[in-house]
């Protein structure tokens, strides 16, 4: 049968759309590492496209987390640097300050000059400005973004032997490249591509390790039930096993100390609140709520808390940047062990659970009478910005994906790496932050309390170096994929190296890589690491502790 002339010029309309788009280089996702790294990618002359889900660029940086963890800050060049950079020439200005005066706040989060030099920065800053200096990047570069879409994670990826040749997303788009990078926080591009990956803790004796495994007993922060002056039951009635065990708390055993396990560290929404009262949009019972869910936050107060506040980390303009903090807070332990293999529909229910548990946080400590009268006053006084995620009623677009699938690539970052216990060959960029992981279950301990595990901090001991060979595969599993976000490195190891500011050093070096691999016509495995150390000491990156770093002057 012949088709309609209008008919036919849609299907050819559509075809034409879905047709494979070629670039030398696909960025697969827009955290704040995928975006640093096309732009690294365009500077360098290729052709690059950054494609993924995100509606919104930047991931955590422009999701709530504003008050950056950044250890020593010498240690962030680059374009990283630069990110923080035009924030510091955002926020210098008096017109940056909408809802309080810039000598209100005084020089929170801002660089000094002793620290900085010439190019001053600004650590601590609203989400919405973050996402501009983002949007700023990809538009100032005339980098292609393609949001909103979703790879096909079944059949999508298609690779003539180790080399991946295109990915196709759910909406029938292809994109075929030279160098592909994936740079989401769950590694999907990763998986569906054949690479080896692992999900979980390690056991200690997988890479010789102290603090990965199941960690029972080590508190290292107040984050756990012992701060409080007496045990909290965590049955129904308080002390009877046979009456059930409250919400939130898990009644398997927690594992045996040093033992692998599937589990993560706990996820929450980074949320930014705000007390001025004409920006403020009330806290209210989200749909579902059940005060029942909340039911060791009030024996936590009858046992005496008084730190509800003590992670509202103050950001430009009367906000914050609110974060767990103490027994029972935003981390929602335990709700996201399948998170990383779970389909996109199973992600959503996850991420719909996340959110409902911490409004009805919020809600509870406003509203029930077992929270102190002063708590549920002050907390009341709270609320979520109205100049803030507008599209989304003042609710963060991002989750805290803390860790999902960590590649097993070509070298493995570990603690004795991060401890200096053992060296770290070629170096493309540095963490500093204390190694950090979240709780990661909520148990039963054998004398019948409730307690909190996997919440560890070890300090590196300063800067250390992170392995070229941990952003790529093994040999032979995928020779043209780069993977900044979801390095090769062990659970523990990554409780550090998980920081925004070392996604976008690790994004612009997995960038310069891939061009490298593109230019000499080699696997990502055989790019020289000599060229490849020039190339990222030129553009400012700093590999190693006190070098000097070339970094442009910019006012």
């Amino acid at each position: 049968m012949k088709l309609p002339r209008t008919a036919l010029l849609v299907c050819i309309f559509i075809a034409n759309c879905l047709r494979a788009q070629d670039y030398d280089v696909v960025v697969y996702g827009g955290t704040s590492g995928g975006v640093v790294a096309a732009v690294q990618a365009k500077l360098m002359g290729k052709r690059v496209v950054l494609v993924g889900p995100d509606k919104h660029l930047g991931g955590l940086s422009s999701g709530g987390l504003g008050f950056t963890d950044t250890g020593n800050k010498a240690v962030i060049g680059g374009l990283a640097r630069e990110f923080y950079h035009r924030l510091w020439r955002h926020y210098d200005s008096d017109a940056a300050w909408t809802w309080q005066k810039k000598s209100e706040y005084g020089n929170k989060g801002q660089g000094t000059p002793a620290i900085d030099g010439a190019q001053r920065t600004m650590w601590i800053f609203e989400p919405h400005m973050a996402e501009k200096v983002f949007e700023d990047f990809v538009r100032e570069h005339g980098i292609a973004v393609h949001r909103g879409e979703w790879l096909d994670r079944a059949k999508g990826v298609k690779k003539s032997g180790a080399r991946i040749v295109s990915i196709t997303m759910l909406s029938g788009k292809t994109y075929t490249g030279r160098m592909f990078i994936d740079a989401t926080y769950e590694g999907d591009l990763m998986a569906a591509a054949g690479v080896s990956y692992h999900v979980g803790r390690e056991a200690n004796r997988v890479y010789d390790e102290e603090h990965n495994g199941v960690q029972t007993g080590v508190l290292h922060h107040s984050h756990h039930f012992g701060v409080l002056k007496q045990g909290i039951s965590p049955y129904v009635v308080p002390g009877e096993p046979k009456s059930g065990v409250v919400a939130r708390v898990s009644a398997e055993p927690p594992g045996k100390f040093g033992e692998g396990d599937k589990r993560l560290q706990a996820y929450c929404y980074r949320m930014c609140l705000t007390d001025h009262p004409e920006n403020r949009i009330p806290f209210t019972a989200p749909a579902g709520y059940e005060p029942r869910q909340y039911e060791l936050l009030a024996r936590v107060y009858a046992a005496g808390w008084t730190q509800t506040f003590g992670k509202f980390d103050p950001i430009p303009n009367r906000k914050t940047d609110t974060n767990n903090h103490g027994p029972f807070s935003t981390d929602n332990i335990g709700m996201n062990y399948d998170y990383p293999e779970a389909s996109y529909e199973r992600r959503r229910e996850i991420l719909g659970e996340h959110e409902r548990y911490q409004k009805g946080w919020l809600y509870f400590i406003c509203t029930d009478p077992r929270v102190p009268a002063d708590v549920r006053q002050r907390m009341s006084r709270w609320g979520l910005p109205k100049d803030e995620f507008k599209d989304n009623g003042g609710w963060p677009h991002q989750i805290y994906v803390r860790e999902a699938r960590r590649m097993i690539g070509m070298y493995v970052m570990t603690e004795n790496n991060l401890r200096k216990k053992r060296p770290t060959p070629d170096s493309v960029g540095m963490g500093s932050y204390t190694i950090d992981s979240h709780n990661v279950q909520r148990y039963i301990t054998p004398e019948g309390f409730v307690q909190n595990e996997g919440d560890i901090g070890v300090s590196t001991g300063g800067p250390y170096e992170i392995a070229y060979g941990s952003l790529v595969p093994k040999r032979g599993e995928a020779d043209n994929l780069v993977v900044p976000v979801c390095v090769s490195s062990s659970h523990i190891a990554f409780g550090s190296i998980r920081m925004e500011p070392v996604f976008m050093i690790l994004g612009q070096s997995a960038a310069t890589a891939a061009v490298m691999a593109i230019d000499g016509k080699i696997a990502v495995q055989d790019v020289p690491y000599a060229k490849l150390r020039e190339r990222l000491m030129q553009d400012g990156q700093v590999l190693r502790y006190n070098e000097t770093v070339s970094v442009p002057v910019k006012k």
